[in-house]
């Protein structure tokens, strides 16, 4: 190529210029391509993340119907055995009122015959 002549060397500039050009649209097209991949994937990604969420939330809500459950039962299993507990100490209280009654009343019988019993305590 000579220096000389003008032309040609405008000639190969424009090529290299076509050839930068032609590489920048390549090199914008696959920006744009894999934009559209990025944002396809989020969308799915999001999608997966949304339906999760649902499942947990549906997760947390059956555990919680449970737990409820098992207070409720646990509540009413508490009621009967305070219920229970309160009926026996009545039942032993009555017992133990009566025992200590038929004690005085022997204690009474024993110390009325002084002589014939004698309490040594």
């Amino acid at each position: 190529m000579e220096k000389n002549n003008p032309e040609i060397l405008l000639e190969d500039i424009r090529g290299k210029f076509d050839l930068v050009l032609e590489g920048h649209d390549l090199l914008q097209k696959e920006i744009r391509d894999t934009r559209t991949e990025l944002v396809e994937k989020i969308s799915l990604v999001d999608f997966k993340v949304d339906a999760l969420s649902a499942r947990v939330e549906a997760g947390e809500a059956k555990l919680n119907n449970r737990i409820d459950a098992v207070e409720t039962k646990f509540t009413a299993v508490e009621m009967k055995l305070t219920n229970r507990i309160d009926s026996v100490e009545a039942i032993l209280t009555t017992k133990i009122d009566a025992v200590a009654a038929d004690l005085k009343a022997h204690r009474a019988v024993t110390e009325a015959h002084h002589s014939v019993f004698r309490v040594k305590e």
